[in-house]
């Protein structure tokens, strides 16, 4: 395997008269609940785009950035999709969830376009990816399980541990997974409930917790069903661990749950911001106000991908891109990424962080 440096996208593309608009495009969700993830990644395509072309572009080529939202509803993933294909997008950076990915996926593979999914975890979004152009940065639900449930059963021996879904696909598969994690770490879970989401409060099903003496409890489910459900744990006063997937790596989390976030635990992706690769991009965002956390660097990285691939090639074909980013590593603002056969990167996965007064930190090492 071959590593290509994105360095030089700065000296060699810079060559030569600048010629007609790539047309790439982010689809996310930029209004509705999930909206914070999608303006992540608007922010980190964005600014990427702006410093290719700062650079000279591809080979003279300059990049155009299209935009829009898909509210994580599958119809107006497959809509937006279909309408990027229509106006010539080559390249889509986006989708947070995996129900609407999946279906953006389906049209990407029948017109085409290489995509590249910094947020969908569901281990199905490339176990069955409908096309080889359907790419993924973000860590798998199989991979996030592990860690949570290795986390699980080092912080919390002795402690009775329940691990809650709210029966989404998400919810299902990470809490299936987290039992297998804590189940290799050598630790049978003392629960496996679901609970139905969208509930006003969930007093009911911490009553169930408290009185059945479990001392932690897993969240496999959304940001705003945990936010009741710690909000429940604190009413009560139970000192009992809520601990939860990347869905509570929100700001809408923090902002429903109030003071009761505080000490909750999330599996989040790695924070790419302490990477010595990403020193410099993320000095950058913060000069201009913008905290790089979350997806805004992944989503940078996934137009680095594209730019190398595309300066290799020379094509436009989703195939022929994605055959390349298979058979090659590029160095970007996360580090060297290259891509296994089932399309899934070779990258650090997932660490353990703490909600505090405002936001998530990660735990220190221990």
């Amino acid at each position: 395997m071959r590593r290509i440096l994105f360095g030089f996208l700065a000296a060699a593309l810079a060559a030569g008269p600048a010629l007609a608009d790539i047309r790439i495009a982010v689809i996310a969700p930029l209004s509705g609940p999930y909206q914070t993830l999608g303006q992540e990644i608007q922010a980190g395509a964005t600014r990427a785009v702006a410093d290719i072309n700062a650079a000279g572009g591809i080979k003279g080529e300059m990049l155009k950035l299209d935009i829009a939202d898909d509210v994580c509803r599958s119809d107006k993933a497959a809509a937006a999709a279909t309408k990027a294909a229509a106006r010539g997008d080559v390249f889509v950076v986006g989708h947070v969830c995996a129900a609407e990915g999946d279906a953006a996926a389906a049209v990407y593979a029948d017109k085409g376009l290489l995509a590249i999914t910094p947020a969908i975890t569901a281990n199905d979004f490339t176990d069955h990816r409908p096309g080889p152009s359907i790419l993924r940065l973000a860590a798998r639900d199989d991979a996030q399980g592990a860690a949570a449930g290795a986390y699980l059963a080092k912080a919390y021996p002795g402690r009775r541990i329940a691990i809650v879904n709210d029966g989404s696909p998400y919810g299902k598969a990470l809490a299936e997974a987290v039992a297998a994690g804590l189940n290799a770490a050598g630790v049978k879970e003392s629960r496996s409930d679901s609970f139905e989401p969208g509930a006003k409060d969930y007093a009911g099903l911490v009553d169930v917790m408290i009185d059945d003496a479990i001392g932690v409890i897993f969240v496999a489910g959304y940001d705003g069903d945990a936010a009741l459900i710690a909000r429940a744990l604190k009413s009560r006063g139970s000192d009992i661990v809520l601990i939860g997937g990347d869905a509570l790596a929100t700001s809408e989390f923090g902002l429903a749950a109030g003071d009761a976030a505080r000490g909750t635990l999330i599996t989040a992706f790695t924070d790419w911001r302490s990477k010595p690769t990403a020193t410099a991009v993320a000095s950058a965002f913060r000069a201009d106000g913008v905290e790089p956390r979350g997806f805004v660097l992944p989503a940078y990285a996934a137009v680095q991908l594209f730019a190398a691939a595309r300066a290799a090639t020379g094509s436009d074909k989703g195939g022929d891109l994605a055959a390349w980013l298979g058979a090659n590593s590029v160095d970007t603002v996360l580090g060297p990424v290259s891509f296994d056969a089932k399309g899934d990167a070779r990258l650090p996965g997932f660490e353990i962080f703490r909600w505090g007064t405002e936001s998530f930190e990660p735990l220190p090492a221990s």
